[in-house]
């Protein structure tokens, strides 16, 4: 039995791990994230980058977490700023 993902646009079968070959996030939770931000700015750069109070105010992972979770506006935040911190850039890009 196949398990793959059926699509109408393009009559084809996908696997699930074809659905997320692409998605640089894919397997990254937002602690992974977050902590890993932290890690590489400090709460003042990250604070500078993503102008949120979780950020600023007694800023702590756990509390930031809390907020995250409710706010999608201030996860994709978090979430493009770590795509573009931390993706790897192709060999072949000579846009530097």
């Amino acid at each position: 039995m196949n398990r793959g993902v059926y699509t109408q646009k393009d009559n084809k079968i996908y696997s699930m791990s074809n659905k997320q070959k692409n998605n640089p996030l894919h397997g990254i939770t937002i602690e992974k994230a977050v902590t890993r931000l932290v890690e590489h700015y400090g709460w003042e750069g990250l604070a500078q980058r993503i102008n949120i109070n979780c950020f600023k105010s007694d800023p702590s992972i756990k509390s930031s977490l809390k907020f995250l979770r409710k706010t999608p506006w201030a996860r994709d935040k978090v979430d493009n700023l770590y795509v573009s911190t931390f993706s790897k850039q192709s060999p072949w890009d000579n846009s530097k």
